[in-house]
C-alpha cells in the first residue's frame, strides 16, 4: 500500500512539473487584462467551476469588479468587460455559448485550457494554457498519476493562487488589504 506522503510526493512532483511548464508570458499578459477590466465575469463546469469560484473570491478580496456567470448577481458584460473561462478539455458547449454571447456584447475573453490550438482558444481573445491532464486525455493512456481531470484542477488552484500574488503587487494590495474585503458573516 502506497503511503500518504508516496502519493503526495507523486501529486506534488506532476503539479509541480505543469508549474514549470506554463508560459510566463501568458500570466503577464493576463495579469494586464485583469487589471484593465472593467469588470470581470467567470465560468467554469464541474470542479474547475469550483476553482474559477476560489479565483472569483480572491479578485474579489483584490478588490476587482468580479462576479461568477449564473449567480444572480452577475451584471451583463459590454465593452470593457472580461468574461474568464475555463474549458480544460478545449471544448464545452457552455463555454462556447457563453463566449459568443459575450462578444456580440463587446467584452473581451480570455480562457484557461490544456488543449493549445482548441475550439475554446480559436473563441477566445487570449488564452492560458496549463498543461494538465484533463478528463480529455485521461482514457487509453492516462499521463497523470492523478485521476480524471485531477491534475488539471489542482493546478488551476495553485496558478491562481500565484496570479493573486503577481496582482496584488501589481495592485499595490497588501495583506490586510486583502482582509479588510473579506466576509464578517461566516
Amino acid at each position: 500500500m502506497n503511503t500518504i506522503a508516496d502519493m503526495g510526493a507523486k501529486a506534488l512532483s506532476e503539479l509541480g512539473a505543469c508549474l514549470d511548464a506554463v508560459d510566463e508570458d501568458q500570466m503577464v499578459a493576463l495579469i494586464e487584462t485583469l487589471v484593465t477590466s472593467r469588470r470581470i465575469c467567470l465560468y467554469g463546469c464541474g470542479r474547475e467551476g469550483l476553482m474559477m469560484r476560489a479565483l472569483c473570491m480572491r479578485l474579489y478580496h483584490l478588490g476587482l469588479d468580479v462576479h461568477m456567470v449564473a449567480d444572480m448577481n452577475a451584471p451583463p458584460v459590454g465593452p470593457g468587460d472580461l468574461l474568464l473561462v475555463s474549458a480544460g478539455p478545449g471544448y464545452l458547449s457552455t463555454v462556447e455559448a457563453l463566449l459568443g454571447v459575450a462578444r456580440a456584447a463587446g467584452a473581451k475573453t480570455a480562457c484557461f485550457t490544456a488543449e493549445p490550438g482548441s475550439q475554446v482558444t480559436k473563441s477566445s481573445d487570449s488564452s492560458f494554457i496549463i498543461p494538465a491532464q484533463t478528463m480529455a486525455r485521461d482514457q487509453n493512456v492516462p499521463t497523470s498519476f492523478l485521476p480524471m481531470g485531477s491534475l488539471y484542477e489542482g493546478a488551476q488552484f495553485l496558478l491562481y493562487e500565484i496570479l493573486v500574488m503577481r496582482l496584488r503587487e501589481r495592485l499595490g494590495e497588501t495583506s490586510e488589504s486583502m482582509r479588510a474585503r473579506h466576509t464578517n458573516l461566516e
